[in-house]
């Protein structure tokens, strides 16, 4: 089973990615992730149920399209189909800083060790690290740098400003 790391936690990955675009598979008893299509042609739906409806976008997607329903959205997932495939990167960042999302970004597909700190970075919160993988050493990585030089996410001011700012202090 795949590990999930979220909330500085190692955790067992329990999520259903349905890769069915039809959405006829989504289990009525528990929490489920839709591909954006599905999302988009099933919503109506998929809002009226008791359970958590994630949405998973591809590199490929336009963040614009989820922008009226991201109040409702609890969810939204990621892929990398690569390591060297970075659009999941910006997606992320328009999901947060300008569509303003406040739920749980999730990082799913090939991913490694040394891209978790940049994806936090980009607003990533959790993370769904692949089978065979070291999980706590994952976790551990998120230590492996303790400033940054540019503005992100999760550190809007950069580290000249944050200088000067001590300065005149």
């Amino acid at each position: 089973m795949p590990k999930l790391i979220k909330n500085g936690q190692v955790l067992d990955d329990t999520s259903v990615i349905l890769t069915d675009s039809e959405g006829n598979e989504v289990h009525e008893d528990g929490d489920a992730i839709v591909p954006l299509a599905c999302w988009l042609e099933e919503r109506h739906l998929l809002k009226e149920r008791h359970t958590s409806v994630g949405v998973l976008l591809e590199g490929d997607a336009e963040p614009a399209e989820l922008k009226d329903d991201l109040d409702f959205l609890k969810l939204i997932v990621i892929n990398f189909p690569s390591f060297v495939d970075g659009r999941g990167y910006s997606i992320a960042r328009l999901l947060r800083e300008r569509y303003g999302f406040k739920g749980e970004l999730r990082a799913v597909g090939d991913i490694q060790r040394d891209q978790l700190y940049y994806l936090a970075r980009c607003g990533f919160d959790s993370f769904v690290i692949p089978d065979g993988k070291d999980a706590d050493a994952a976790l551990a990585s998120f230590n492996d740098f303790s400033d940054s030089y540019q503005a992100t996410v999760d550190r809007p001011v950069p580290l000249f400003s944050r200088r000067r700012n001590q300065s005149a202090n």
